[in-house]
């Protein structure tokens, strides 16, 4: 479980982050939403300590990050698997190498056993037959598979996926959904996942939380999003035609 107390970040003369109240839950996919410029990134950021909040603090499991020392924050961060947006593959590496890129640097397995824990890692985003291939000879849905695969090669106690569907198909965003989801369930992991993609808000939206302008403005999950009487939420959601018609048919509104 990650706790976030009084979060406040600003830059300049801008508040980005104000008074961010939250908890991110053990074995459930914790989803962060919100407009372009609502502090979506910064929290996440904050969070994993790539940003310094101004105050407030961060505790993972009762361990205020703030409070630890350099060498304290490394060996935390072997215990978080990271996502990114664009995949983030090394090129000049094969799909089985760049799955083996943490355990090389940060196990202390023998080569062998990092080469079958990549192997099983692969075997669990279903995708053994590229372990040899380039990352370039994937389609954007496998490199987003071969990421996930090395996001949890060290057995993670916490997952940060940044916009895991950018630039995909709906229906590669579903396998991709349904994959982090049934991972985060299977291994208890703490996953936050930031967000624009109202698809993955339906599908695997266990917590919610909804930032506008700086704040936490709601927070639930994918059955209470239907049912809000937030207006501000209502606003960003009946910008989606897809929330809107789920939300339409649920109330039965025509």
């Amino acid at each position: 479980m990650i706790e976030v107390n009084s979060l406040y970040k600003s830059f300049e003369e801008q508040d980005v982050l104000k008074g961010i109240n939250a908890v991110f839950k053990n074995g459930k996919t914790n989803l962060i939403i919100g407009k372009s410029g609502a502090g979506k990134t910064v929290l996440l950021k904050c969070i994993v300590g790539l940003i310094e909040p101004d105050r407030g603090t961060i505790c993972y499991d009762g361990r205020d990050i703030m409070s630890l020392d350099k060498k304290e924050r490394l060996l935390m961060r072997q215990e978080i698997g990271m996502l990114f947006q664009n995949a983030a593959l090394f090129d000049s590496m094969s799909v089985l190498e760049n799955v083996m890129f943490p355990l090389d640097m940060f196990s202390t397995m023998t080569y062998n056993e990092r080469i079958q824990r990549a192997r099983a890692c692969l075997e669990r985003v279903n995708l053994i037959e590229a372990q040899d291939k380039s990352p370039e000879e994937l389609s954007g849905g496998m490199q987003k598979r071969a990421a996930i695969a090395r996001a949890i090669a060290m057995k993670p106690k916490y997952l940060f996926c940044d916009e895991p569907n950018s630039g995909l198909d709906p229906q590669t965003s579903l396998i991709i959904d349904q994959l982090i989801h049934d991972i985060t369930d299977e291994a208890g992991i703490t996953t936050i996942v930031n967000t624009h993609d109202m698809n993955s808000v339906m599908n695997i939206g266990d917590n919610i939380l909804f930032l506008a302008n700086g704040e936490l403005c709601w927070e639930g999950n994918k059955k209470d999003i239907l049912n809000t009487d937030n207006s501000t939420l209502n606003d960003f959601l009946f910008s989606s035609e897809i929330l809107r018609q789920v939300k339409e048919q649920a109330t039965g509104k025509r």
